[in-house]
């Protein structure tokens, strides 16, 4: 499901440095060089290659990248070059510090990692910012959001397959009375969605469905301005169709007027390792462009060129 293309033989990872380091120095950066190496490691090779780069030349790896490119392309190579649980921290420092109603950054980690995985960018967010994310949460994000949010990040899952009938038919008819009385933030609503395991919500809202006749999204549309409820929405759709949910963010990053390369490097760093070659499918069904094609009418220069490399285009 990955698209990361790694070379059949990689070079060591100080090879990868000596080139790194000459494409840093002289007259003008490689671009293309930082690119053929980095764009084509996956998360351990990256780690290693930052490791062996501060032991050899005394400096940060990130911060030679930042002192020689700049833009978009910095900050694509910048994301991308992060251990995924930094990177994360990152991206949620951003979202929580510049917090808007309309901002999905918490909501995509907190429901499209792993328990374990949540777990590291908390550790990750402690060890970088010195304080933690549900803090930092509390403190820019206000009422009802905060009150889904900080529960949210904080989840620790059960990550295994069992799955209880007769507690998913009982919680969908909680979530459909809480629904129908537009009790949104409900503490019952809030306590379902950021508690139980994946597969079991996936039971919880395929009996909604049964039982009442339409999806669970559906009845949270009841006003699709709201940016809470669209909030609510996107957690169902983190959890039951994140390729989906993705391409959807990519299709309005490129589509609005003016790219949102924020959100285009956002997705790509983040799912390359993932699931990105399932985005790109839904991208491909759901407009009939493959989404290089439409990355690449949309970008430009050494930023197309690492976006283009992370999707696995040749």
């Amino acid at each position: 499901m990955a698209t990361l293309k790694v070379p059949a033989t990689v070079p060591t990872a100080a090879d990868d440095c000596e080139q790194l380091r000459k494409a840093f120095q002289g007259w003008g950066t490689n671009e293309a060089l930082i690119i053929s190496i980095l764009g084509h490691r996956d998360a351990s090779q990256r780690r290693a290659i930052r490791r062996a780069y501060a032991e050899t030349y005394g400096e940060e790896l990130l911060r030679s990248i930042t002192d020689e490119i700049s833009g978009d392309f910095e900050r694509a190579v910048i994301l991308w070059t992060l251990d995924p649980a930094e990177r994360d921290a990152v991206l949620a420092n951003e979202a929580a510090r510049k917090w808007q109603p309309g901002n999905r950054v918490l909501v995509e980690i907190a429901c499209t990692r792993g328990s374990a995985q949540l777990f590291a960018v908390r550790q990750a967010y402690h060890e970088r910012f010195k304080r933690s994310l549900e803090e930092d949460i509390a403190a820019h994000v206000k009422g009802d959001f905060r009150k889904l949010l900080v529960p949210l990040i904080s989840a620790y899952r059960y990550d295994g397959p069992e799955v209880n009938t007769r507690l998913a038919h009982s919680e969908a008819k909680i979530l459909h009375e809480k629904i129908q009385h537009k009790a949104y933030s409900d503490d019952e609503i809030i306590r379902i969605l950021t508690t139980r395991s994946k597969p079991q919500l996936l039971a919880t809202f395929n009996y909604y469905n049964d039982a009442f006749g339409h999806p669970i999204n559906k009845d949270l549309k009841a006003d699709p301005k709201d940016e809470y409820l669209k909030t609510l929405r996107a957690i169902i759709r983190c959890f039951t169709c994140p390729d989906r949910y993705f391409e959807k963010v990519a299709r309005q990053a490129i589509a609005r007027i003016g790219t949102d390369e924020s959100s285009l490097t956002r997705v790509i760093t983040t799912r390359a390792e993932v699931d990105l070659k399932l985005i790109k499918e839904a991208y491909q069904k759901r407009n009939s462009v493959p989404l290089e094609r439409a990355v690449a009418g949309d970008t430009s220069g050494d930023y197309e060129s690492m976006l283009l490399a992370l999707l696995g285009h040749e």
